[in-house]
């Protein structure tokens, strides 16, 4: 008999409700704002199509994210730890995020009450479609018969493996948001410059620009090739997955294009298309397109 424990993840990995429902993974959202002082559960009291729709609308408004409360960790803990079952815990990259302070502070408090309970809280180094795709590994290896400790030392290991190259449509959501210098906001934003970036380790790197979409897109599929290059051209021994904000139709090209480029090695159905959510879409704007990859588990 399978070893049972849950997988909890926060909203950050940005899988769809119908997958993570399916995959019985607890999600725990993010709040999001457009005025700074009502906060919204995503998914739960609005939607990703209506937060990037109402950005579109409100050019000049930036909206700010706010991470799952300690109460929020505890509420779902709480369960688990009456049930004694295990509880693993996978948390965007505390680079970006105060998450998995939330978590482990919800861990502590259960634990006051439930000395036995088991929750394994997890530093993912890694944000939206990448997170999901290192929780969906984590519900793979479950799958499969996984035990609970064997999967979190396996998630642990592969992490680090993770990386995204995406663009955005330009620098002003990131300068907004501070993610860049204020002086590479202002000359990107006269000039017109669009960014391509790299997220390994929880962290950013600039990548390449262009004045054109289509070259910054270009450079992400280069950068995915070169990795896959440098880690031996052995795609199926990797996860991948493409990520969009508001254009489902420029993503769904772009996601053919991708397979395309890669001459045959994947299928569509091999490069699944996720939306990212509002908990990155707040620092991106509404025009994030890129792609994920991380080592399968």
């Amino acid at each position: 008999m399978n070893e049972q424990f849950q997988i909890i993840s926060d909203g950050s990995c940005d899988l769809p409700p119908e997958l993570t429902a399916k995959k019985q993974i607890r999600v725990i959202p993010f709040y999001v704002s457009f005025d700074g002082t009502n906060y919204r559960k995503e998914l739960e009291e609005i939607g990703i199509r209506e937060f990037y729709q109402e950005m579109v609308n409100r050019k000049g408004v930036y909206p700010r994210s706010s991470l799952p409360s300690v109460q929020d960790y505890m509420d779902a803990f709480l369960p688990y730890a009456k049930a004694g079952i295990p509880m693993l815990v996978l948390c965007i990259s505390t680079k970006l995020s105060g998450s998995m302070q939330s978590a482990l502070s919800a861990r502590e408090l259960i634990l006051e009450d439930y000395p036995d309970a088991k929750i394994f809280v997890i530093d993912t180094t890694l944000c939206t479609v990448l997170q999901g795709l290192l929780v969906l590994e984590a519900a793979a290896m479950q799958e499969r018969g996984a035990g609970f400790e064997e999967t979190a030392e396996r998630i642990e290991a592969i992490k680090s493996t993770g990386r995204i190259f995406f663009t955005v449509g330009n620098l002003e959501y990131l300068q907004a948001g501070g993610r860049i210098g204020r002086v590479a906001g202002i000359a990107g934003s006269l000039l017109g410059i669009r960014p391509v970036i790299t997220m390994k380790e929880g962290e950013i790197f600039p990548s390449g620009i262009s004045r054109s979409r289509r070259k910054t897109l270009e450079k992400t599929m280069e950068l995915l090739r070169d990795c896959l290059q440098a880690c031996g051209g052995a795609v199926k021994k990797y996860s991948l997955a493409a990520g969009f904000g508001y254009d489902r139709e420029e993503a769904e090209e772009y996601r053919r294009l991708v397979v395309e480029r890669l001459g045959g090695l994947i299928s569509l159905e091999e490069l699944p298309l996720y939306q990212i959510g509002a908990t990155i879409g707040v620092h991106t704007g509404p025009y994030p397109l890129g792609l994920g990859i991380l080592e399968r588990a």
